[in-house]
């Protein structure tokens, strides 16, 4: 302008394009009244460009003031607008606008605006809309498009089933590096990562995409290991290493839990330069909380740049102390955090913190959440929602929770899935079942959480429901285009064990169509426990010892099992074999919230300040409810002590310890919860029995271990004593 020289169309799009590239909205808006002051308005091209910057720049409101001035149209506009209705979630005026399309201007759809509508389909989880919109590009010939091949497999994985998705693939006559990486993330998402693996290895081309997309079906689907191999061929082969790449790798370092693996990850990361990162660095502390390194984790949280969010690593920082054994320093960090301001309670962070409320059992904790999620608005956001939902269940308060699945606006897979767990861990089978029903007549697509959960349920039925436990896992592939994985085996053996039936849970085993995990057989060795089939056991625990797992629980249980026939010898080998392979049994732990303040017990723990009464107090309930009939279990304790400090080291469980403290603390007539890292020994399921018999008030004493819950009231337990 200042040479004299008059911008024209091409100028006006030269320089929008720009803008779009840099995000530039300030000088798109002086550009837009450059063009509005020289007439180029009318310019199709020019109000193509002028709506695609503010596109780009989530200008909604100005795209379709745009449009609708228009006096001329053409595809690329209608597609424009399209794709930011898409972009804004607002899907159903992107199925009007294609509607309104041929109607008003008489276009056809183009690929790019199938594309777009099938994204929207995807995003708002429409099958019969994405199916319409299928049939739609048949009609008009578009069915061959490599584009619109490749939305509609994205829309597949999302709404249909791995046989949609496998059909559309083998019909392509057209594919690219897009095409066989969706078949990957197909594959991973549907829990057949074998296949996954060999879609990638048949794949004429690889990039970093395509291996970040096996990256993630490998962590998805547990395969930690292997996400480690393919991760060292990517460096060897010199790919990129995306923010993506690093960031899962570290997720599966975290799920193995691996902590020289943890180090090695990030010795590598600091060695090339990898770091300065938030996201990076994010994930690497998140792992070194799962991986036991506390020390490392609180290194780096000090060292947070102050530019970056903090707010994230707060909330990993809580979630690993939790998670740690330490929740008084989570539950100080957080309050201190939140009185600083330096944690952002948003969606991510309020879901994480309702996360180790349920944890912890802390529900006062939990509801102030609650709260400060309905003042926020946050209450509509799926995510946080779900997250309430297991926070009230885990929190003892099913009709919570349930208040809370009602109310929602929408739900999702997890949402059910929450509401069917929240009735399993309170061994509610039959709820759970309905619950079920209720999902599959909503029409949401179960998944594998799904279907494990339904299996689980029959362990809690009133009555004995085998017959349609056995008809629903035979369906599951079938029905539900799900294989059963060795958690779903695990699952369906511990019902058939808990109902005692053995013989076909041995058949069930033996038919597998891979070797059964560790898990498998500890399922049916909980089962001959229940009913003492000691034959069956016995088996059992050779095919555990040989499998030499890493879970010490298993040499643990199976240790405990030898010293309750009187095998000491075999019982002693076990517990040497254990030592010799630095296994260590998981210290119990008890707690309970007292005024906001977690009080932790563990086994003949004297920590406490008022352990003098805490003591006295629980002999004074052990003479009391001996004298009620109780009579200590001695069967699990070493048999090298003697009789009188087997029944010292039995009486002084931190459970007993916990509901001692809390017999103390509380006032009459209010519940007592405890929470317990591990499952509650049979010795102590019979003495809180006694003691909810035994005390003059009304007391009802609930307790949550890795089980589920027991609710023990007038001498009786939830559980219905099937121990």
């Amino acid at each position: 302008m200042g040479s004299g020289i008059q911008p024209n169309e091409y100028s006006f799009v030269a320089i929008l394009t720009a803008c779009i590239r840099l995000t530039e909205l300030e000088l798109g808006l002086q550009v837009h009244a450059l063009v509005a002051k020289t007439g180029y308005l009318e310019s199709v091209f020019v109000s193509n460009a002028l709506m695609g910057m503010y596109n780009k720049c989530e200008c909604l409101d100005s795209v379709l003031e745009l449009f609708d001035e228009m006096p001329k149209r053409d595809i690329a506009s209608w597609n424009t607008v399209v794709s930011g209705l898409v972009k804004a979630q607002m899907y159903e005026r992107a199925f009007e606008s294609i509607r309104q399309m041929d109607q008003m201007d008489g276009f056809r759809a183009d690929y790019m605006t199938l594309s777009a509508v099938l994204t929207a389909c995807t995003d708002a989880g429409s099958l019969l809309r994405g199916k319409e919109i299928h049939a739609h590009a048949i009609r008009i010939g578009m069915e061959t498009d490599l584009s619109v091949n490749n939305a509609l497999i994205k829309f597949y994985i999302k709404c249909g089933t791995i046989d949609d998705v496998e059909t559309l693939f083998e019909k392509m006559a057209t594919r690219d590096i897009i095409t066989w990486t969706e078949m990957i993330r197909a594959y991973g998402e549907f829990g057949s990562i074998d296949m996954a693996m060999d879609m990638f290895h048949t794949m004429p081309e690889k990039d970093s995409v395509s291996c970040n997309a096996l990256l993630a079906g490998l962590r998805e689907n547990g395969k930690a290991f292997e996400v480690l191999d393919l991760f060292i061929s990517m460096v060897e082969e010199g790919l990129e290493l995306t923010d993506y790449t690093l960031t899962t790798v570290a997720k599966a370092c975290r799920l193995l839990g691996a902590r020289k693996l943890s180090e090695q990850l990030q010795g590598f990361i600091i060695k090339f330069g990898l770091l300065a990162n938030a996201r990076v660095e994010a994930a690497l502390l998140d792992m070194c909380t799962h991986c036991g390194r506390m020390v490392d984790a609180g290194k780096m949280f000090k060292r947070w740049p102050f530019e970056w969010d903090g707010s994230i690593i707060c909330t990993s920082m809580i979630c690993g102390y939790a998670g740690n054994g330490l929740p008084d320093e989570a539950m100080s960090l957080f309050c201190r955090y939140r009185a600083e301001g330096s944690i952002i309670l948003d969606e991510a962070a309020s879901t994480s913190i309702l996360g180790v409320c349920g944890t912890l059992g802390s529900d006062r904790m939990g509801e102030q959440i609650h709260c400060h999620v309905l003042k926020s608005g946050l209450s509509s956001d799926l995510e946080v929602a779900n997250a309430l939902i297991s926070m009230y269940f885990k929190c003892w308060n099913m009709d919570s929770a349930k208040k809370v699945f009602n109310i929602m606006p929408a739900h999702d897979v997890v949402s059910w899935n929450g509401l069917i767990a929240g009735f399993i861990i309170h061994k509610r089978g039959d709820d759970a079942l309905t619950v079920w029903s209720n999902l599959h007549k909503a029409g949401i697509k179960p998944d594998k959480i799904s279907i494990l959960l339904v299996i689980s349920a029959y362990k809690y039925t009133k009555l004995c429901l085998v017959d349609d436990c056995c008809r629903f896992f035979s369906s599951m592939q079938t029905e539900f285009d799900i294989e059963p994985s060795q958690e779903h085996y695990a699952s369906f053996v511990g019902v058939l064990g808990i109902w005692g039936f053995f013989e076909l849970a041995e058949k069930t085993i033996s038919n597998m169509a891979f070797e059964p995990e560790a898990s498998v057989w500890r399922a049916l060795l909980d089962g001959c426990g229940i009913h003492s089939n000691a034959i069956l056991g016995k088996r059992v625990i050779k095919h555990l010892l040989s499998m030499e797992p890493q879970d010490p629980s298993t040499y643990v249980l199976v240790a405990n099992l030898y010293s309750a026939s009187g095998r000491w010898h075999c019982s002693d080998t076990v517990r040497k074999e254990m030592r010799v392979k630095g296994f260590q049994k998981q210290p119990s732990r008890s707690w309970v919230i007292h005024k906001n303040e977690t009080i932790s017990f563990y086994t003949r723990d004297k920590s406490h300040s008022q352990t003098k009464d805490i003591y006295s107090g629980l002999e004074i309930l052990i003479s009391e409810c001996q004298k009620a009939g109780y009579v200590p279990d001695t069967s699990f304790v070493l048999h090298e002590v003697g009789e009188q400090q087997k029944k010292d080291f039995l009486l002084y469980h931190s459970a007993k310890l916990a509901a001692a403290f809390g017999l103390l603390m509380n006032r009459p007539g209010k519940p007592i919860k405890i929470v317990k890292n591990i499952s509650l020994c049979e010795d102590c399921h019979q003495f809180l029995k006694y003691t909810s018999a035994i005390t003059n008030r009304q007391i009802l004493l609930a307790l949550r271990d890795a089980s589920g819950f027991h609710y023990f009231s007038g001498g009786h337990c939830s559980c219905d004593d099937r121990w």
